[in-house]
């Protein structure tokens, strides 16, 4: 039997919902950052100007829950935050709410009441919003500093897409080459905004570009830095150096650049230092110097107005425009003798007397003057002993190690007494481990208000770093010594075994131990625990079995325990 009567009851249902207020409902996704409006309006032609506003959750029976924003139908009256705003034409019934900048926090349930006279008349929209974190937006780096060895950059905190930056990347490459061949370096440092790459190599240019990550994702890559780093004196001495004299009064000295990765720029020229020795007083002469511009691969000079039957050294030193490399040396030549025509035979033989004294004339020499390349640096210091200190400059600060990981070095210092005069400044040195502190390979320099920074070593291995005050009166002596080994760049590894020392003179180190005797240290002991328990839980279940009694078991800690003959239970 049909009774028409049930096809009119849901819509009486429904009209009657309706008078009690209808609800509607819709949902919007967003992503973190960015500015939101949930749509609401009411027909202002019709009705006039009405009191609207806005809450968080479920729209209730009176007013708004959690109220964030309310208008009388002219002007807003009251807001929860400056993020909230109304962005329409209130005056013609637009009250949608704009929510700037959203985060996270702000997904939820959205409600809009306005407040029509009359009961059940209330018009009520209500919107489920759902904020979604995305991937931390393009970093801008900018260069700081650029010299020989070191390039700083910095950069300053980005919108991190609604989850915490937790670590920077920093891709560096050779100029010419592709991507995929650049140094990969994470930092895991977000609060960093400034860090010193090292261990770069002279007048060479590179790019570099930086990303930051945090839960979501990567950035989109940085801006492009393209850097090339300053000139510096050449690593190394010109090549095949080799002396002939041609007559009593000239040697002709010829020579090759240098190694073109010890260049370290463009060369200039090269300095010619030449004097005579004198086997009578056992001591060489004055030194007397030339200058030949760089053009050749095998460059020539000749040496004249010399005494004949005379004995001479000579050095050469290639120069940039950033400084002097070290010296070349060969045995000591000697002109001819007046009456000696020059031949073959002639030259053979004053070349082989020439090395000859050149032994003796070692022996010969003064303490302080072992070879011809220590005199040039011994007349150097004699020069700068001449200066006389009145007044006393900073005491060397306090280097510790906060953390290395890959590539990255984590650094920190505590100033000393700052003598006289306040400290300027700080510098660092920075060699490889089995090189004295001549051969230092990079000096970083840093205000005198910092205590801390981050490098990246560009080429891992084993290194020692000190770090000097300086101020106008002067330069401290050197810190404590560190002695650094740093990993494969772009590798986080936490164990990393770093020896600090307190000697300025030299670096004790650490032998780091085998990673397999570890290894077996850490796994032999779980497996004899394992095999006891078991052999112990199987033992003891046979002797409850022949008990026929019931079986009690307790795993207190995970660990079966018996006590006596009774039944197993914990302890």
């Amino acid at each position: 039997m049909i009774h028409p009567d049930r096809g009119r009851l849901p819509l009486c249902c429904t009209f009657l919902f309706c008078l009690l207020g209808c609800v509607s409902a819709d949902g919007i996704i967003a992503t973190v950052g960015t500015d939101v409006t949930l749509i609401c309006n009411y027909d202002a032609t019709y009705y006039g100007k009405l009191s609207a506003c806005w809450g968080r959750g479920a729209i209730p029976s009176r007013g708004c829950a959690g109220e964030v924003i309310r208008s009388d139908g002219s002007t807003m009256v009251s807001r929860l935050s400056e993020r909230y705003l109304f962005m329409g034409n209130l005056e013609e019934g637009d009250v949608s709410l704009t929510i700037r900048q959203v985060e996270e926090s702000d997904s939820g349930i959205y409600g809009c009441r306005v407040e029509i006279p009359g009961w059940f008349n209330d018009h009520k929209h209500q919107q489920t919003l759902t904020v979604m974190p995305v991937r931390p937006n393009p970093i801008k780096v900018e260069i700081r500093e650029v010299k020989e060895r070191t390039v700083t950059v910095r950069w300053t905190h980005v919108f991190d897409g609604g989850r915490p930056i937790t670590t920077y990347r920093i891709d560096l490459k050779n100029k010419q080459a592709s991507w995929d061949t650049a140094v990969k370096t994470e930092v895991y440092n977000p609060e960093l905004t400034q860090l010193t790459l090292v261990d770069l190599r002279p007048a060479k240019t590179y790019s570099l570009r930086m990303f930051a990550l945090n839960s979501v994702g990567m950035s989109e890559p940085s801006n492009v830095l393209t850097i090339m780093t300053k000139e510096a004196a050449p690593e190394g001495p010109p090549l095949d150096m080799q002396l002939e004299p041609l007559s009593p009064y000239s040697i002709k000295v010829s020579w090759k650049p240098p190694r073109p990765d010890q260049r370290n720029g463009v060369l200039r020229s090269y300095s010619i230092s030449y004097r005579e020795y004198d086997p009578d007083g056992r001591q060489f002469k004055r030194w007397q110097h030339l200058s030949v511009t760089a053009t050749r691969e095998v460059e020539s000079v000749l040496l004249s107005n010399l005494k004949p039957s005379a004995f001479y050294g000579v050095l050469i030193q290639a120069k940039t425009n950033a400084g002097i490399g070290p010296a070349s040396t060969a045995p000591l030549c000697s002109t001819l003798n007046e009456v000696q025509k020059t031949s073959t035979p002639s030259t053979i033989r004053s070349t082989s007397t020439a090395a000859t004294r050149t032994q003796d004339s070692s022996s010969l020499n003064p303490p302080h003057r072992t070879s011809t390349a220590e005199v040039v640096t011994a007349a150097t210091v004699w020069r700068e002993e001449t200066t006389t200190v009145t007044t006393v400059p900073p005491d060397p600060p306090v280097v510790e190690i906060v953390e290395v990981k890959g590539g990255t070095i984590s650094l920190l210092w505590t100033p000393g007494f700052e003598g006289d005069s306040p400290i300027t400044g700080f510098y660092l040195e920075y060699k490889a481990a089995n090189a004295s502190w001549d051969y230092r390979k990079t000096v970083v320099d840093f205000s005198p208000d910092q205590t801390e920074a981050t490098i990246i070593e560009i080429n891992p291995s084993t290194y020692n770093i000190r770090m000097f005050a300086k101020s106008s009166v002067g330069i401290s002596k050197a810190s404590n010594i560190l002695t650094i080994t740093t990993g494969e760049p772009g590798h986080k590894s936490d164990d990393r075994l770093t020896t600090v020392s307190t000697d300025t003179h030299a670096a004790a180190s650490t032998d780091e131990g085998h990673s397999g005797g570890k290894l077996a240290a850490i796994v032999l002991p779980v497996v004899l625990v394992v095999l006891i328990v078991a052999i112990a839980t199987a033992w003891q279940l046979r002797r409850m079995k022949q008990k026929n009694g019931s079986l009690n078991m307790w795993r207190p800690g995970g660990v079966l325990r018996y006590k006596g003959a009774e039944s197993l239970q914990e302890l």
